[in-house]
């Protein structure tokens, strides 16, 4: 895994500050301490760091082409980049080392920006062409991997992480307010935007052609569940699905370092590790981490699958002195993110990486087999409506509020003003969008009236009701799995697994990602992964040869932490100082009673507001060091080793025309 910075000129006589460039790219060690190099041309500069997976001795960055004509700087895997080799050496491409990385550029001289569509893997990359002066940035299908940019009238500079581009002092660091509301209502923030003006993520799926003042993005793939195969038994989608995970499992098995796995003991981790386990090359390593509370703690499923497989499996049990981490999570994630599962992610890299140095994950599998519980509630409130004749849902939805609230949802119950919208299929589609959001109009109660005011109608929810509009379906539960896939899954999920994982140069390859299983899952009838109370059925029933589905038949958990706990320890003192101790935080943008009242109300145990209180401490504490730049202490973490300088990359001539 890697990390690049580049810039490129619109003026081809503009030149590249190489020392500039070079302080830019060392940001990025964490995400490749193996070693790093810049080049300049006219106009255009490409800098990397490398964390060395395939080819150790070969695959140094930025490299060229055969040609001499094209140069790239790529962070990620192309994990059929053996397949893609033999079919371009089929027509004529000779290589010089055995990389993924030339494959890459190969790909790209052969297909052009259609490259991405032979790609299986996680990327984002720069190519650049020497004879048109055109750049091209691709990133892969689901955002696997990062890729920033900024946009001036003379330049774009673009990059693996924020902080690469903020290292440039001509870019400002000026704060987008509806980039703001975005986080306080969704606890990320979604892209394209970032919280800076002028700079934005290029979005899961797209690629950029940059040749003039703007980048021209369009997008090359998009989940759709439009096309369900209601001939396809469960039986016959169960096996196809057992094939494909064997195949993706085998394919990011592909690695000349140590790897392992992340096992939670749930259905994902466990598929993972048992497809692992199934080419029997060697004893898998596995990772675990819980909490001493028990409702936050699954290990004990951890460990049965672990004896299940003979894995050589390790824990780490995570007390309230974890919550330390939060003081560096600002730093590594560059940008305020409120998933707060962030922090024992960040440990279970942590541990990881003191053994291995690639972890196979179960991301992904909620998603596409419909495992959240938002979606069961959805489809069960649905059924109620569809039950009640129309005129009575017309007459009172008082009726129907009862029903709910002595369901066994009540844990999360509708709101009074959710739970009244059934008397249409509008106000039906409504309701089940308003399910994907946390806690719907809550964030207004941390942020001051003025910095409201100043947003006029802005509406934070508009990005995922967009979505939810142009699924292309009518099934409710599909058109939210699509939302969770374009929003949720890219813009936090995968954020926090990247950034965490960088942290402690540790690649994470997600096999429940690869592009053919969501395919196959969009194109499965709904009752194959939900029904009568039942998950992510086609899952179980694939990985049912391996594991007896009634293993799995339990609550979910997700991965959580005891955030109260955390809140009335270790962090009361700091979020007191950081928050409590000035008139709207640091930032200035929090509304002092509304913060108070949540602390004092959540101090007492009289209500529950973890979530907004831990969007408001990662803000604050993004904003002291970001805006206010006032840094914490920090230090490597143990297992990573010492980066190697960036050096200067020299071609070798090239070629006359």
């Amino acid at each position: 895994m890697c990390g690049f910075v580049g810039v490129y000129q619109f003026d081809r006589s503009r030149p590249v500050d190489e020392g500039l460039l070079t302080q830019q790219c060392d940001t990025l060690v964490h995400r490749g301490p193996d070693g790093g190099g810049v080049w300049t041309g006219p106009g255009i500069g490409l800098g990397h760091r490398r964390l060395s997976i395939i080819d150790i001795g070969g695959g140094a960055q930025p490299m060229f082409d055969v040609s001499g004509r094209y140069v790239v700087a790529y962070n990620g895997e192309i994990y059929n980049y053996r397949e893609l080799r033999e079919r371009l050496q089929g027509v004529g491409y000779q290589f010089r080392s055995q990389s993924d990385t030339e494959v890459l550029l190969a790909s790209f001289a052969h297909w052009g920006s259609a490259c991405v569509d032979h790609f299986n893997g996680m990327f984002a990359f720069a190519i650049y062409d020497r004879e048109t002066h055109e750049l091209f940035l691709g990133r892969d299908r689901l955002g696997q991997k990062p890729l920033f940019y900024y946009v001036d009238k003379e330049r774009i500079v673009f990059g693996s992480e924020l902080k690469a581009l903020l290292a440039d002092p001509m870019i400002p660091r000026e704060i987008e307010p509806t980039a703001v509301a975005d986080f306080f209502a969704l606890a990320y923030v979604p892209a394209p935007k970032t919280i800076f003006k002028r700079i934005f993520k290029l979005p899961a799926g797209h690629r950029a052609h940059c040749k003039s003042l703007a980048p021209e993005i369009d997008s090359y793939w998009d989940p759709s569940f439009a096309h369900v195969d209601k001939t396809a038994t469960l039986e016959d989608n169960a096996a196809a699905l057992h094939a494909l995970l064997e195949d993706s499992v085998r394919l990011r098995m592909r690695s000349d370092v140590p790897l392992g796995a992340f096992l939670s003991g749930g259905l994902d981790s466990s598929a993972v590790v048992a497809a692992m386990a199934s080419f029997g090359t060697s004893r898998v390593v596995t990772q675990s981490v819980g909490f001493d509370e028990s409702a936050f703690d699954e290990r004990q499923f951890a460990r049965e699958i672990a004896d299940r497989f003979a894995t050589e499996h390790h824990e780490q049990v995570l007390s309230t002195s974890a919550s330390d981490v939060v003081q560096q999570l600002g730093y590594f994630y560059d940008e305020p993110f409120g998933d707060s599962s962030a922090a024992p992610t960040y440990y279970l890299c942590e541990e990881t990486r003191k053994r291995v140095t690639v972890a196979l994950s179960g991301d992904g599998g909620d998603e596409s087999f419909a495992g959240y519980d938002h979606y069961e509630q959805a489809q069960w409130t649905n059924n109620i409506r569809d039950r009640i004749p129309r005129l009575l849902r017309q007459v009172s939805s008082a009726p129907l509020q009862h029903l709910l609230n002595l369901s066994r949802y009540n844990r999360k119950a509708l709101d009074l003003n959710q739970a009244a919208l059934f008397a249409s299929k509008e106000d039906r589609d409504r309701n089940a969008y308003n399910q994907l959001l946390p806690q719907p109009y809550r964030f207004r109660e941390l942020l001051s009236r003025d910095f409201l005011a100043s947003l006029d109608d802005y509406d934070p929810f508009t990005s995922v009701r967009d979505l939810y509009a142009r699924s292309g379906t009518d099934c409710l539960v599909s058109r939210m799995q699509y939302c969770d896939l374009k929003s949720y899954l890219c813009d936090d999920i995968l954020v926090k697994v990247d950034r965490a994982s960088m942290a402690h140069s540790l690649e994470v390859r997600c096999p429940l990602l690869d592009h053919r299983i969501i395919e196959l899952a969009t194109r499965m009838p709904l009752e194959q992964k939900m029904q009568a109370g039942r998950s992510k059925i086609a899952l179980k029933a694939a990985v049912n040869p391996w594991v007896d589905s009634e293993f799995f038949e339990r609550d979910k958990q997700g991965f959580a932490i005891p955030l109260r706990d955390w809140l009335q320890g270790p962090l009361a003192t700091r979020f007191e100082s950081l928050i409590l101790a000035r008139s709207g935080g640091h930032s200035g943008l929090l509304s002092r009673f509304g913060v108070k009242r949540m602390w004092y109300e959540s101090q007492r145990g009289l209500a529950k507001h973890g979530h907004q209180l831990w969007n408001a401490l990662m803000f604050e504490g993004w904003f002291q060091r970001y805006i206010e730049r006032i840094d914490s202490p920090w230090k490597a973490p143990e297992g990573v080793r010492r980066a190697v300088p960036t050096l200067p990359v020299h071609p070798a001539p090239r070629p006359s025309p």
